[in-house]
């Protein structure tokens, strides 16, 4: 077991566990987007990020990713971190305001739309790569994976076409953050009951 101070209150851990898993389960809020507990962590939303003195130095690091270490100090609350957390969900909250579940996280960190909100309500892709990950390692298929690049990147299936290949198992929506996949779960399984000769 390790011990290490969160705001301030002694808990312990597993050695290997990262510093949310250790929150969570003494009762220590952390709020999330990308993380999901059957699936490694890729700390892709940086939503989880807190602020941690290691004895040398403070640093912001994404509590899904960082390991306990001995004696650190980790504030998951701090003014840096609330700073930061801030201008994380101003920038998701503009970019998908169509997302009923980032709206919520938003909503509790006083955070409202902006002047640079983007008209497209139907994007509500974090692009996390949870539903990608899932489809591969749990469903044990590659129906769905990333296209393009910086902006235009996206969750879709290949050419762009529904992927016959996809079983209807769900676990992409499962693991979804946010609304996206049910647009794209469906076209998928439109084809896929094509193929079958049967209706979807």
């Amino acid at each position: 077991m390790i011990t290490l101070n969160i705001n301030g209150s002694v808990v312990k851990g597993l050695e290997g566990s990262s510093i949310l898993d250790v929150a969570r389960s003494s009762g220590i809020s952390i709020p999330t987007l990308c993380h999901s507990g059957a699936l490694e962590p890729s700390g892709a939303c940086r939503l989880c990020i807190v602020e941690v003195n290691d004895g040398k130095r403070n640093r912001m690091v994404a509590s899904c990713l960082y390991p306990i270490r001995e004696g650190i100090d980790v504030y998951t609350e701090s003014e840096r971190v609330r700073n930061a957390r801030h201008w994380i969900l101003q920038m998701l909250v503009d970019e998908h305001p169509g997302s009923e579940k980032i709206r919520e996280i938003a909503g509790a960190y006083g955070v409202q739309e902006s002047a640079f909100r983007s008209d497209d309500c139907d994007d509500t892709c974090i692009r996390c790569g949870l539903c990608v990950i899932a489809c591969k390692d749990v469903a044990g298929i590659r129906s769905i994976s990333f296209a393009n690049r910086g902006v235009k990147k996206e969750v879709t299936t290949a050419h762009q076409l529904p992927s016959p290949e996809c079983v209807g198992c769900g676990v992409c929506l499962y693991v979804c953050p946010t609304e996206s996949m049910e647009r794209l779960f469906a076209k998928t399984r439109q084809l896929a009951a094509t193929v079958e000769g049967r209706q979807p």
